[in-house]
């Protein structure tokens, strides 16, 4: 092994007292990794002992401190040379040495044509070089602890930007692709006179959501209540709304606005601006959703089902044919089977999409009426599916998950049983469903099988338009698809 060495590190005309120069590390370019401060990584401050340069061990050349013509033109005539594998020996402190590994790289850090080390573990570690006393490395040395201090206080986290494929996911990942299954119902504030400038406060609203939902389940829709909250639309207001609106917002009637339905404000243009508080009720059913593909034969002359609508503006299945024959649609797809259990257990087959489609009621008017999805339509659309022999993808509402699979039928159709609702339920839906004294009772449907043959409630078109649809008793055939 060629050694070059300078003989002695101190002339005879140095003053004994004076501090002794070395040469010294100094950290350009920090570790994107976390083990930039561990004991191997080399340290501004660190004394350069030794610089062995080469490929192979045996023929490497080794260049000791103090280093002859310095150290940026044996670093540029090892580069020249293509020879750029380096192994630097530094000291810390009186008796301790560490090695790195590393490679010659042209410095980008400078306007100077001078050269530095790359750490070949991690590139990202640039190292250069600087003439320091000896003492003053010591220092830098000791002041590891507080540079590490102060380099926690500098960095920052930086933001950045993951690539997603949204389209995949929401294909493979949801019940229904391309379509949540997070539920709510917007209520609008009841208005309180006819031209709607003034509203009934939020606690009516409140009040409404909370009638509107018991009164649900009452029925026997198997839904559980998720989360609730406001939602401001923006509306023009004026007159003397807008005046008794905007001067809600001064400072003696602040404790009133929480509660008010409607207040304003003038924006630059001097317009007046109301903004109405609505209230958005999450729901879910208890049990998710699942789907039922109905496949239509040529001799089908019906579906063997009846849909009608609850107050609340759920459609449900109100009645399945049930004379022991197997060839009807709402049997072969496993429909009847689903049908006779949610009788059996006091709840209704809610039908939550058609076609993948939703039919749930979405809003509340501000005249209290519910925006819902007419029977008469549906009954028509699915009417047109037996007529053209176009399969029927029915969405219900299940009250118990183990029903996904019990509810299969014995026949080789295929029913699509999708994966339950990602929206987790509360524990207590969890657990067996035994309702407390302050629970309404679920409406059991056998009870409106009453002897004196009465039928059962159905719908009638409604044109008044916003008022959506008023309930009627006619005959159950006219609804039977």
């Amino acid at each position: 092994m060629k050694e070059m060495d300078r003989g002695s590190q101190s002339s005879s005309s140095e003053s004994p007292t004076r501090d002794l120069k070395v040469l010294s590390i100094e950290c350009l370019k920090g570790s994107y990794k976390a083990d930039e401060w561990t004991h191997d990584m080399l340290q501004t401050g660190d004394i350069v002992e030794e610089i062995r340069i080469g490929t192979f061990k045996n023929s490497m050349i080794r260049f000791k401190s103090p280093f002859k013509n310095g150290i940026n033109k044996i670093l540029k005539d090892s580069y020249k040379k293509k020879e750029t594998s380096v192994i630097m020996r530094v000291r810390r402190g009186i008796d301790e040495f560490i090695e790195l590994q590393a490679c010659i790289v042209p410095n980008d850090f400078s306007l100077k044509k001078n050269y530095v080390l790359r750490s070949i573990t991690d590139p990202n570690y640039v190292l250069g070089f600087l003439d320091r006393s000896e003492t003053e490395c010591f220092q830098l040395q000791a002041s590891r602890t507080s540079r590490m201090v102060n380099a926690l206080s500098r960095t920052k986290l930086q933001d950045g930007y993951v690539s997603y494929q949204w389209e995949k996911r929401m294909q493979e990942m949801l019940p229904v692709p391309n379509s949540s299954n997070f539920l709510s119902i917007l209520l609008l504030p009841k208005a309180s006179d006819m031209v709607a400038s003034r509203y009934n406060d939020v606690e009516d609203t409140l009040s409404r959501a909370n009638a509107w939902l018991n009164a649900a389940q009452a029925s026997g829709v198997p839904i559980v209540f998720m989360n609730i909250q406001t939602e401001s639309l923006l509306t023009k207001i004026s007159g003397e709304t807008a005046s008794s609106t905007v001067n809600a917002g001064s400072l003696s009637d602040l404790s009133n606005v929480a509660n008010v339905s409607l207040y304003g404000f003038e924006d630059y243009h001097g317009v007046d601006i109301g903004v109405v508080r609505a209230i958005r009720l999450w729901y879910a059913p208890i049990g998710g959703e699942f789907s039922i593909e109905i496949k239509l034969k040529e001799e089908d002359t019906k579906l063997g089902f009846a849909i009608s609508r609850t107050e609340e503006g759920f459609i449900f299945i109100s009645s399945v044919i049930d004379d022991g024959r197997e060839n009807i649609a709402a049997t072969r797809s496993g429909l009847s089977n689903l049908y006779q259990l949610a009788k059996s257990t006091g709840t209704l087959l809610v039908v939550s999409r058609l076609s993948n489609q939703r039919v749930l009621p979405w809003m509340v008017s501000s005249t209290g009426a519910i925006k819902c999805y007419d029977t008469v339509s549906l009954s028509q659309k699915l009417s047109l599916h037996r007529h053209t022999k176009v399969p029927i993808l029915l969405h219900v509402f299940l009250w118990d998950r183990a029903l996904a699979s019990s509810s299969r039928p014995s026949t080789s159709t295929k029913l699509r049983d999708l994966s339950p609702s990602v929206l987790p339920l509360p524990p207590e839906v969890q657990l067996e469903h035994r309702p407390n004294e302050s629970q309404i009772q679920p409406w059991h449907p056998e009870a409106s099988d009453s002897s004196d043959g009465s039928q059962p409630m159905q719908l009638e078109r409604d044109t008044a338009g916003d008022l959506s649809f008023r309930f009627h008793d006619f005959s159950l055939s006219s609804n039977w698809v």
